[in-house]
């Protein structure tokens, strides 16, 4: 048996002595077997819970120092009368006392100025004790007589409690160190109180600057009363003086207004009417004070002093018979101009419409139109041509034939508005449209030929020669209708005041559409009320419209039937604006007449069925294709991209301005050789991206939330946008676009879920396999589209024709991506299952107990999982949110718990060398894995089943407790 083996233990000293000669095998035990001591914690005491003790004991150490210093004042005038030779004896027993210098400190030992010293620590209290025997033994044998087990003699130990001059010895260190500090504190006390003294000195000298600094805020406070009373008697001096020039300048305004009133009233007396007006508003101006200074320096006649400041005098009592005066000068006026209106002429229909350029036309239909219509400023030359003519039918009784002759006319110059714009009838010939549509019936044949050439001319033209002339064609027919307006309210409005002399001539002119209104016009004579109602029947103003829009929709609903085929494959943005073209003439048509367009309008609605499912096929195949080359690589989410998703966010409570440019027509241009309509389509895009592409933001951002995107999703996000657009322009095809959307989104997602879990990536992009990157990109893609989905869920919505259960589809759609990258995410935590299970397999076939294993560090396959979920955690931390790598890893841990746990439990280990290269794969488990949230738990978990297995070889004495050479590492 060995040294240290039970049984020797157990014997007496001298036996174990003599069996220490025969067993010299092993190695006698040392300091550092003996296991380490669990110390007991002294409680620390807060300094705070001492401080209502210091502030009592510091009154009393106060008054000590008081009473201290009055006794040693006494005690020097003592000094001062005692005699020479008392003062030599006290001098020499000073300096006897001064000869006995207090115990050095250095008799203490050192271990009691150590920082570290505790008593409760054995080795510190053993010095103390001086090695004492805290009960004395009663132990027989060797050790009584002074003997160690080795054989070696031993100095004997005294018991502590009865050994006396340890605590002599105590009692002597306590009073050394407080003499010192005695000592330390009589010499800091004399510094203590010199430095109290000059404090309260201090104190005094602040406690009278104080009360200086008080006394000379009071002087300021009464220097600035006074000040500011004087102050303010100034100010309102200055400002009665102020007052008085305000005074005087009002009357002399007013007295200007006087003179210039009646030097108004003098030219209209002599009849300059256009002098007179223009002088009659300088006069209001200048009641009003708001004459322009620099024209009033110009009027000597109104104003001959200009530096006069101008004020407001028209609440003035006295100046309201001034302004009534103004008033009849005003009517005298407009009773001068009336004989003049009445011959003012404008231009005729085909000068009208040739006068106003397309351009015009389209911004008066986006109410952009600042500028004076042309059809005001031209009526007055038309009155003047017509007058003599109208009066001239009417003297000869032919009004109602030249009536009907003017609306036959009308119509043919409708239908050659439209004519002259579509390309040629004929191959080989210039003839006129105009002149070939009135030949004799004779030709039929010759007409349907030039029909047929006329309709493979139309589907000839390209895109933008066709929107040309539809621009073209819309435009002139909406300036005609205009005119013809203005004609037949002109006609009505000469013949109701032909044989009368009008109040007031301005307000026809000023407003055209109100001439017509017979609230505004004065009462008509006998005559002319017969020829009012000779012309009312015949020129009736809404049957004339109504009766030329049904012709002009009638032509134009041919025309755009020749074109359905061309129509329905027009990109986005063309189709947008022949939609909104064709949208904006009807509302023109409807407003002229009064009578909504049915066929135009049934022609349009077909077109946009044909387009929708087009388009929606067109894009399909673009994503396909992107999709299928798809190297599933992270790319930068570009400015223009940024736009985008902008956009559709915003659309969830309002349309984008941008979105809202694919509709306006303002900026259509015809001129000859003028580029497409393409500035609305991506407004300031190329711009804004090459601006933006050095700082622009790499990920997509939808409320906080970053995401790292393939190109694939970028694009799918364009064909997104593209639905968007066209359910923000065309709101009443809501349904069959919303279903195009919803079946665009499933496309996106079942052809994910083909390319990344069906690996069909490995085919179509050449991708050698689907790692971990792919499977984050596509996860982080999916995240993109469920975090969209309810913005464009939130625009369909506001569309007044979607149903509810076009809203519930968009919530399954959504349900089907959080489906696929869940699926995704299985994915991950079942590969990394699988080589868990294959790093088992590994396992399952190592013998733990073979020499060989046993000096083997740790095994490959578990260096293999450890750097395995390494790897998975940082490819996952640099393509995923935080919060899914964590549900993730999460999820994987617990699989490798169950997995691993098994594993540890059925490893077959019998020795503790087996059992020790056991623990030390658990150990490299949890040092690799312990920085990962979870990481350290499993590791921790593989520890303890490891040290939980029972060694076959271990000796069956285990209820014994362990030695320290037993104890597992």
């Amino acid at each position: 048996m060995g040294q240290n083996a039970i049984y020797t233990l157990l014997q007496p000293p001298i036996l174990r002595t003599d069996t220490a000669i025969h067993s010299t095998s092993l190695k006698q035990p040392t300091s550092r077997d003996i296991p380490p001591v669990t110390l007991t914690t002294v409680p620390d005491v807060d300094p705070s819970a001492f401080k209502d003790y210091l502030s009592e004991v510091g009154r009393l150490f106060d008054a000590f120092q008081r009473t201290k210093l009055e006794s040693e004042e006494v005690f020097r005038q003592d000094i001062s009368v005692a005699k020479d030779d008392e003062l030599a004896r006290r001098r020499t027993s000073g300096l006897k006392r001064g000869q006995l210098a207090p115990t050095p400190l250095s008799t203490i030992p050192s271990v009691y100025f150590d920082e570290n010293f505790r008593l409760e620590n054995p080795r510190t209290f053993d010095v103390v004790s001086e090695h004492a025997e805290v009960v004395k033994s009663t132990t027989i044998g060797d050790r009584a007589n002074g003997t160690a087990a080795n054989g070696k003699p031993q100095p004997a130990r005294k018991a502590l409690t009865t050994n006396a001059i340890l605590q002599e010895k105590l009692s002597w260190y306590m009073d050394t160190v407080e003499i010192h500090l005695i000592f330390s504190i009589s010499q800091a006390s004399a510094s203590f109180f010199a430095a109290l003294g000059s404090l309260r000195d201090l104190k005094a000298e602040a406690a009278d600057s104080v009360s200086k600094i008080q006394k000379l805020r009071e002087d300021l406070a009464h220097l600035d009363k006074e000040m500011v009373v004087r102050g303010f008697d100034i100010i309102s001096m200055k400002r009665r003086r102020d007052n008085l020039r305000k005074l005087g300048e009002a009357t002399k305004q007013l007295q200007c207004v006087l003179n210039g009133a009646s030097h108004c009233e003098e030219l209209v007396n002599s009849g300059h009417l256009e002098t007179a007006i223009q002088h009659i508003s300088y006069v209001e101006q200048l009641a009003s004070g708001t004459l322009d200074p620099k024209i009033g320096g110009e009027l000597h006649w109104l104003l001959p002093d200009p530096s006069i400041r101008l004020t407001d005098l028209r609440q003035l009592d006295v100046l309201g018979g001034l302004f009534r005066g103004i008033s009849q000068l005003r009517l005298r006026i407009g009773k001068g101009y009336e004989a003049r209106l009445l011959n003012i002429l404008l231009c005729d229909l085909r000068q009208h419409v040739s006068s106003v350029p397309p351009r015009d036309t389209l911004a008066r239909w986006m109410d952009t139109s600042s500028s004076t219509p042309a059809s005001v400023m031209t009526v007055e030359k038309l009155r003047e041509e017509i007058t003599p003519v109208l009066q001239g039918l009417g003297q000869s009784q032919y009004l109602s034939a030249a009536s009907a002759t003017f609306r036959e006319a009308v119509i043919r110059e409708m239908k050659s508005l439209i004519r002259q714009h579509l390309p040629s009838s004929t191959d080989n010939d210039n003839e006129s449209i105009a002149s070939a549509s009135t030949g004799a019936s004779g030709r039929r044949s010759t007409q349907q030929e030039r029909s047929s050439i006329l309709s493979r001319n139309l589907r000839a033209l390209s895109p933008k020669d066709a929107e040309e002339v539809f621009v073209k064609i819309y435009c002139g027919i909406s300036e005609a209708l205009r005119r013809l307006g203005v004609q037949v309210k002109l006609l009505l409005d000469i013949t109701s005041g032909m044989k009368k002399t009008p109040r007031n001539i301005l307000t026809p002119v000023q407003s055209p559409r109100s001439m017509g209104n017979p609230a505004i016009r004065s009462p008509s004579l006998s005559m002319g009320c017969d020829l009012q109602e000779e012309m009312t029947q015949p020129l009736d103003m809404s049957s004339l419209l109504v009766q030329a829009v049904d012709k002009v929709q009638s032509e134009m609903t041919k025309v755009l039937r020749v074109r359905t085929e061309q129509t329905a494959r027009l990109e986005l943005a063309d189709f947008l604006r022949y939609f909104t073209l064709n949208r904006l003439f009807v509302n023109e048509c409807e407003a002229a007449s009064g009578h909504p367009g049915a066929a135009l309008k049934g022609v349009v609605n077909s077109q946009i069925h044909d387009f929708i499912p087009l388009l929606h096929e067109i894009e399909k195949q673009r994503l396909v294709q992107k999709m299928d080359s798809e190297k599933w690589e992270r790319i930068d989410f570009k400015p223009q991209h940024a736009l985008i998703l902008a956009h559709i966010i915003q659309s969830m409570t309002t349309d984008p301005l941008a979105w809202l440019g694919y509709t306006d027509a303002s900026t259509a241009s015809l001129e000859a050789g003028e580029r497409k309509l393409q500035s609305n389509s991506t407004p300031a895009e190329p711009t804004s991206a090459a601006t933006q592409d050095k700082k622009g933001p790499t990920q997509a951002v939808i409320e906080e939330e970053k995401f790292m995107l393939v190109d694939s999703t970028t694009f799918a996000l364009r064909g997104i946008e593209q639905y968007t657009i066209l359910l923000a322009s065309v709101p009443g095809m809501g349904n069959d676009i919303s279903t195009a959307l919803l079946d665009y989104l499933k496309l996106y997602n079942s052809r994910t879920q083909q390319l990344i879990l069906g690996a069909g990536a490995k085919i179509t992009a050449g991708l050698t396999n689907i790692n971990t990157k792919h499977l984050a990109l596509a996860s982080q893609s999916l995240s993109f589209f469920i975090a969209l989905i309810p913005y464009v869920r939130g625009c369909v919505r506001r569309r007044p024709s979607i149903t509810g259960s076009t809203m519930a589809e968009y919530d399954r759609v959504k349900r089907l991506f959080q489906d696929h990258q869940s699926s995704i995410h299985d994915k991950l935590i079942d590969i990394m299952s699988f080589r868990a299970t294959v790093c088992i397999r590994e396992m399952g076939k190592i013998k733990w107990d073979d020499e060989d294993e046993v000096q083997r560090n740790v095994s490959p396959h578990m260096e293999t999982l450890t750097k395995e979920v390494l790897t998975l955690q940082r490819v996952l931390s640099k393509y995923l949110p935080a919060v899914d790598v964590r549900i993730i890893i999460g999820r994987v841990f617990v699989s490798y718990e169950e997995q691993w746990s098994k594993a540890f439990e059925d490893a077959a280990i019998r020795t503790e060398a087996g059992q020790a290269r056991l623990l030390r794969d658990a150990e490299l488990l949890k040092a690799k894995l312990g920085k990962i949230d979870g990481g350290e738990e499993l590791g921790a978990n593989m520890i303890n089943i490891v040290k939980a297995k029972q060694v076959a070889s271990r000796p069956r004495t285990s209820t014994s407790p362990p030695s320290g050479e037993d104890m597992p590492a």
